[in-house]
């Protein structure tokens, strides 16, 4: 070290009393400008003790844990394009299962439908059709007070539920060589082996 050169200076921390005197003074002291407030609200905060890293840490790891994950939405169900009924109908798209529900009632037929969809999806069809057919005509009276074509009514209803969802992606109205109003085109989604 030449003589040329000032000694380096240490750092100097304040005392216990000087600190509190300082803040005596900060809060008794009108700011010239805001910027100068805020830097010494800075110099009082720096000086309280900081948490550990490992408490800090662990208070993260608790609000990450206390936020709700959010379920991701799926996409609702579509109807078939109007190209795609259009080869269903003329026989060049082949539909790979069929079940007729008309004439049971509706805890059979959603338990039928629920089986035959799920055991459509594991042997990898695409395409089925569901038969529920139109309900009574109107000739005739509707059967002790059940409203006509309940299992027409029921089947969106059903296909939107959870137990199905996964399986379903969309659905439309049959052709009326295949039931008209009374069933419907069921597409379904790709098999995968995990």
């Amino acid at each position: 070290m030449s003589d040329d050169q000032p000694p380096r200076s240490r750092k100097r921390t304040l005392s216990p009393e000087e600190k509190e005197l300082w803040r005596e003074v900060a809060k008794s002291a009108k700011p010239l400008r805001r910027k100068r407030a805020i830097v010494a609200a800075e110099i009082v905060a720096a000086e309280e003790p900081r948490p550990s890293p490992d408490r800090v840490a662990k208070k993260i790891v608790r609000e990450i844990a206390a936020v709700p994950v959010a379920k991701p939405a799926q996409q609702p169900l579509v109807s078939l394009d109007r190209r795609e009924r259009s080869r269903i109908a003329r026989g060049r798209k082949q539909i790979d299962a069929r079940i007729d529900l008309h004439g049971m009632t509706q805890a059979r037929a959603h338990r039928s439908l629920i089986a035959f969809l799920h055991r459509a999806h594991g042997d990898g069809a695409a395409l089925v059709l569901v038969i529920t057919g139109k309900g009574q005509h109107k000739g005739q009276p509707a059967a002790t007070g059940e409203a006509r074509g309940v299992l027409r009514r029921q089947l969106p209803l059903w296909l939107a539920l959870p137990e199905l969802r996964s399986l379903v992606l969309g659905f439309d109205a049959a052709h009326a060589a295949h039931g008209g109003d009374g069933a419907f085109y069921i597409r379904l989604r790709r098999f995968r082996d995990d």
